[in-house]
């Protein structure tokens, strides 16, 4: 029982930095919480009501310790609060050299696909000491991927896009849970994260297939005739695509939006949504057409056309 850990196993870079405020939580809270039980216990003692003691109430001011004890908690309860900022911070703000994978939560399972191709299924192989950021969206329910050991969990949300990045620190293999109900086999969404040496991270990546998200999104793109509307003249009947991720879209009826994979992802699947000034709404819905797959691979070709980047 002594060998029974607190919490798991640190494996990447952000849970040696959370575990700390954890730790500093849980003692602030311990000795707060049995100092005043200590003190309510010591005074109930000290002056319950006895036979033929009179306890007069004496009136007692003090300003100094009025102040004392509202300013120590407030310097406290500040300290946490920047410290739990900056952590969520570093949570959400990945660097700008990260390993893009997507992921898509499905009843009841985790798909995963790399930048070259390689699908896996309730597995990711990821190398240590490299940030990778997990690009998320559900099929159909809303999921949560969660990896104790990296002390990393985000939710995954249909129709929408969510990302989760990490830096593992130590070779191995650690579970990955869906930590929100997603229906009656809920409990048996799961997997594994193998953390491997870069070298062999490569190797591994090498057995994967030569048609990369990019390729396979130009292959939709050119098979349902996508770029009849969408080619880069200025007779085209749509925007055209080259350079638009991450630039700011002008609407009609007023107002901009930034081309980013929520903005993308909308325009395919409703385009009359947010229909582009100077273009007339002559695009049909896909909705019944496309997988959250193919809006992928879709994003990642029109991503590697250029344009800027977008948190």
């Amino acid at each position: 029982m002594w060998n029974f850990p607190l919490l798991p196993e640190q494996a990447s870079a952000y849970a040696a930095k959370v575990d700390p405020l954890f730790y500093a939580l849980a003692v602030f809270v311990l000795t707060f919480t049995m100092g005043v039980t200590t003190v309510f216990i010591v005074l109930g003692v000290r002056y319950r009501k006895r036979r033929g003691v009179h306890r007069k109430s004496v009136h007692v001011e003090n300003m100094l310790i009025e102040l004392v004890w509202s300013a120590i908690p407030v310097v406290i309860a500040i300290a946490i609060f920047a410290w739990g900022a900056v952590l969520y911070y570093d949570h959400g703000k990945a660097p700008g050299d990260t390993i893009d994978i997507n992921v898509i939560g499905k009843q009841w399972m985790w798909k995963i696909q790399h930048p070259n191709g390689l699908r896996e299924v309730n597995e990711l192989h990821v190398p240590k000491g490299r940030p990778v950021k997990l690009i998320m969206t559900s099929q159909d329910v809303i999921h949560s991927f969660y990896v104790p050991a990296f002390r990393k969990k985000q939710d995954v949300l249909p129709a929408r896009y969510t990302s989760l990045w990490f830096e593992a620190t130590k070779v191995g293999e650690y579970p990955l849970f869906c930590a929100e109900y997603c229906g009656t086999e809920h409990s048996l969404m799961g997997g594994t994260v193998y953390v491997m040496e870069p070298s062999d991270y490569e190797e591994w990546l090498g057995g994967g297939p030569a048609l990369t998200p990019a390729a396979e999104g130009e292959a939709i793109f050119q098979k349902m005739g996508c770029a009849t509307c969408h080619d880069a003249g200025d007779s085209s009947r749509g925007p055209s695509l080259n350079g638009l991720y991450g630039k700011d879209v002008k609407l009609r009826g007023g107002g901009t939006i930034p081309a980013n994979d929520e903005y993308l992802r909308r325009s395919i699947m409703e385009p009359t949504a947010d229909v582009v000034v100077g273009y007339t709404p002559l695009m049909p819905a896909f909705k019944t057409q496309f997988n959250e797959d193919d809006i992928l691979s879709l994003l990642a070709y029109i991503k590697s056309l250029g344009g800027g980047t977008q948190e």
